[in-house]
């Protein structure tokens, strides 16, 4: 039984737009088919309020799994737990797949329920966990199903090692100069890692709305651009205990700025400590552009989460574009590069990068926590009487 995460995007039309999840899990599952087994899958999708639900259904996958896995066969079982999910299952032969229906359909599995861990326990002789993005879940999945497996028949997969690998790379051997990269919409979201990286890191570049209320917490006009307020005695003394331990905080000396949150808005460029009134900072400028890349070029340790600007718009994707082509650049020269979070992975995948960086993570939530230095119950799970 292995758990997986294959929580991947669906169009309108049911169709994969982005596949990396499923992929990364292709060498787990295909070591265990080439060495005799017989292979079940469970995973999430989506989250689903009321139960079954179409949209939200595996069997929109297993097309796609079937070609990922060169043809195989996959089969489909309609529920994770019941009688057709047994049968199937003890029915299985050895280079066989069966995939169940999404665990989210009970409620049972987000509230980390026992006698549901128990049901899907039976279905299995061995647990391979391989679904990092969902390590920092206690769920029946993910945690609690381990218990009901002895020691040498529960562990992780190879996707799951190589996310643990690349992370305690990052946290305990990095080289200087180490450089974060810490972007995104809002400062509470991301105090945490930023709090640990003040031990770790020499340079830590923040971008993204959230550099706005760092900006403001120093004295900046910001414009109408995104703010916490409550968040400005954080930042400041954030900024100050930076300063106390020698690390260097980096934030965008400009922004294209916007009339207003649209992609056909009117645009501008302005210092981002002195934004005009009714104009907000959309995207890091060019000198910011220029002066990030300088830093991330010169380091050998990179970890990178969360965008620089609103990439999802055309208008607002220069700077996160920059930032990736200088992380490509810096492991070109011989950095370890860590690209990690939902947005981040968006990004490098979209500009077509993700194989000119060291390491992308399937995790986003799992990763950040695991640099706050939280215990993920997904792992914990599998290292308790292991």
């Amino acid at each position: 039984m292995i758990r997986v995460d294959f929580n991947v995007p669906l169009n309108d039309k049911l169709e994969i737009t982005d596949d990396n999840r499923m992929r990364a899990a292709i060498p787990t599952i295909q070591k265990i088919l080439k060495d005799g087994g017989s292979v079940i899958l469970m995973s999430h999708l989506g989250r689903p309020k009321d139960g079954p639900t179409d949209k939200y259904s595996l069997k929109h996958l297993v097309r796609h799994l079937s070609e990922l896995l060169g043809g195989a066969k996959v089969l489909f079982g309609n529920d994770c737990i019941g009688d057709q999910a047994s049968v199937t299952a003890g029915k299985l032969l050895p280079g066989e797949v069966l995939l169940l229906e999404n665990l989210r359909f009970h409620k049972e599995e987000e509230k980390g329920d026992e006698g549901f861990a128990k049901k899907l326990a039976q279905l299995g002789d061995v647990y391979v966990n391989d679904a990092f993005g969902t390590a920092h879940r206690a769920h029946a999945s993910t945690a609690v199903i381990a218990k009901f497996f002895p020691g040498g028949k529960k562990m992780f997969g190879l996707l799951m090692e190589s996310e643990v690998k690349s992370a305690e790379k990052v946290l305990h051997e990095s080289k200087k100069p180490f450089v974060a990269i810490i972007g995104g919409a809002k400062v509470s979201d991301k105090m945490l890692i930023l709090e640990t990286l003040l031990e770790k890191a020499t340079d830590i570049i923040i971008g993204g709305g959230m550099a706005y209320t760092f900006m403001k917490a120093e004295g900046g006009k910001i414009g109408n651009s995104l703010c916490e307020d409550d968040r400005i005695p954080t930042a400041l003394d954030f900024i100050n205990k930076a300063s106390e331990k020698g690390v260097c905080i980096h934030l965008p000396s400009d922004s294209t700025i916007a009339d207003k949150f649209d992609s056909k808005a009117q645009t501008s460029t302005a210092p981002s400590n002195n934004i005009p009134d009714g104009w907000m900072g959309l995207d890091i400028g060019e000198n910011a552009c220029e002066q990030f890349s300088n830093v991330i070029k010169r380091s050998k340790t990179i970890l990178w989460n969360g965008p620089m600007g609103v990439f999802e718009m055309e208008n607002f994707r220069h700077g996160t574009k920059s930032i990736a082509l200088a992380v490509v650049e810096a492991t070109k020269r011989g950095a370890f590069s860590l690209v990690g979070g939902g947005d981040s992975v968006a990004a490098v995948n979209m500009f077509g990068l993700a194989d000119e960086v060291s390491y992308v993570s399937t995790g986003g939530g799992a990763l950040l926590e695991y640099f706050e230095g939280k215990e993920l119950p997904g792992i914990a799970a599998i290292n308790q009487g292991s």
